[in-house]
């Protein structure tokens, strides 16, 4: 399941990027500036980011100038609603990858995503590996052991999630926000639960390290 962080600050154009891409399968994030993509950039990784270039604060061309900095090859589409060949221009030249017009087509959007996630797509890893556990996020199936483990979709995401950020500590607002967000019935009771669940299904096929650790009175984490 690709992972899209879209950043903008028109709350409603997110909210409608957000619903349209999850019935597409995407896992999606959003930030409403560039601040607040920076403060997630900082501990997720994602698959292409889709940003506007004009923000209060910091402009999309920014975060996309300061991605690149570090050597993030992350596919970027920058969305503006000037459509002048200076404007492309200057935003394919700051490190972009595509560059899309306000206002656009949801379709138009989706066809430029898929293009450049065949295209990133090589270079991008689809098994993440923690001691006996491997997960194939293409085919979202668990092995450890070699012996394949069935994962209810919560389960699956949750340990995707931990998998992808081994060794960070992340509490039950945070695990809410990022795992359990479209749940308006998510509590910590049902995290618990999950991870209750989660860690007997590992346990039972071969995971003897217990990998998935609770840090008292913080939260969870995965030890690789």
């Amino acid at each position: 399941m690709s992972k899209i962080l879209f950043v903008d600050d028109d709350e409603n154009l997110l909210a409608m990027v957000e619903a349209f891409f999850k019935t597409e399968k995407y896992t999606v994030e959003t930030a409403k500036c560039v601040e607040d993509a920076e403060d997630i950039l900082a501990v997720s990784k994602f698959d292409i980011i889709v940003v506007d270039w004009m923000m209060p604060g910091k402009s999309g061309l920014q975060l996309v100038q300061q991605v690149r900095s570090q050597r993030d090859r992350t596919p970027i589409i920058m969305l503006t609603g000037q459509s002048a060949m200076d404007d492309k221009e200057a935003g394919l030249d700051g490190g972009a990858d595509d560059y899309l017009t306000k206002p656009f087509a949801m379709r138009e959007l989706s066809v430029r995503v898929r293009a450049l996630l065949r295209r990133a797509a090589p270079e991008v890893s689809q098994v993440l590996i923690a001691g006996q556990i491997n997960l194939d996020t293409k085919t979202r199936t668990c092995t450890v052991n070699g012996a394949t483990i069935f994962l209810l979709p919560k389960e699956y995401s949750l340990l995707e999630f931990l998998m992808r950020h081994p060794n960070e500590t992340f509490s039950n607002d945070a695990l809410i926000e990022r795992v359990w967000k479209s749940d308006t019935e998510a509590t910590e009771a049902a995290i618990r639960t999950c991870v209750m669940r989660l860690r007997k299904k590992l346990a039972e096929a071969g995971d003897a390290e217990n990998r998935i650790q609770t840090v008292a009175r913080v939260g969870y984490r995965l030890e690789p």
